[in-house]
């Protein structure tokens, strides 16, 4: 069997993949990428992701890139670590919309917040575009404490803990300098203690260097 490579930076994208490989316990090697030294961009890399983004998956002949892909293919090909519901099952349909509403309406979001030089060319409009970034970021993170509360489980999904809990630790990491970071909102913070205190995750974060704040 080829063993998983992850092409990783420490805290980036590439950090939820790495979550799951770890939940997973199978062998992989982790392949840093020196975002400093612009590794990310160099035309070794750029044959593994045209985008020039991290993080990358190699499994055998498979390259993969885009971190919510990654963590699907990481669930449906290890389905002992119960990492996602079964197939074609409410409780699957749930996974999906909330896969994809982390990578889809959050994370590119908290791309905006992070780089609204992106969208914007003068200081003002920077600045227009990275407050508008941060207001709606707060609305989404009240909806994900909604979500929380509503069903009252540990986890996003209700009682079991599956890949879009690796994926929403992440996200809400990145918020960890705003003015109103995830862990402050009630049902949020005690959610994300209840992710770092996970083995997998207490070694992952080790092993990436990650210091206080965690989230």
């Amino acid at each position: 069997m080829s063993q998983l490579q992850l092409h990783y930076h420490p805290g980036n994208a590439s950090l939820a993949p790495h979550i799951l490989l770890e939940e997973i316990g199978a062998p992989f090697e982790l392949l840093f990428v020196d975002r400093a030294q612009g590794a990310h961009k160099s035309a070794a890399y750029l044959t593994l992701n045209p985008n020039g983004l991290i993080p990358v998956l190699t499994d055998g002949a498979l390259v993969l890139y885009e971190a919510a892909a990654i963590c699907l293919h990481l669930a449906d090909t290890h389905p002992q670590a119960a990492l996602a519901p079964a197939l074609a099952t409410p409780q699957r349909a749930q996974f999906y919309k909330w896969l994809a509403w982390l990578t889809n309406t959050l994370q590119a979001t908290l791309i905006v917040y992070f780089y609204p030089e992106r969208w914007a060319d003068t200081p003002d409009a920077v600045a227009q575009v990275k407050a508008h970034a941060e207001a709606k970021i707060d609305a989404l993170l009240d909806r994900l404490d909604a979500e929380l509360a509503r069903h009252g489980g540990p986890w996003l999904l209700g009682d079991a803990f599956s890949a879009v809990d690796a994926y929403a630790l992440m996200l809400c990491r990145w918020t960890r300098g705003l003015a109103r970071p995830a862990r402050a909102l009630p049902h949020l913070g005690p959610y994300l203690q209840r992710a770092l205190a996970r083995p997998a995750v207490a070694r992952v974060f080790e092993r990436e260097g990650l210091a206080p704040p965690l989230v």
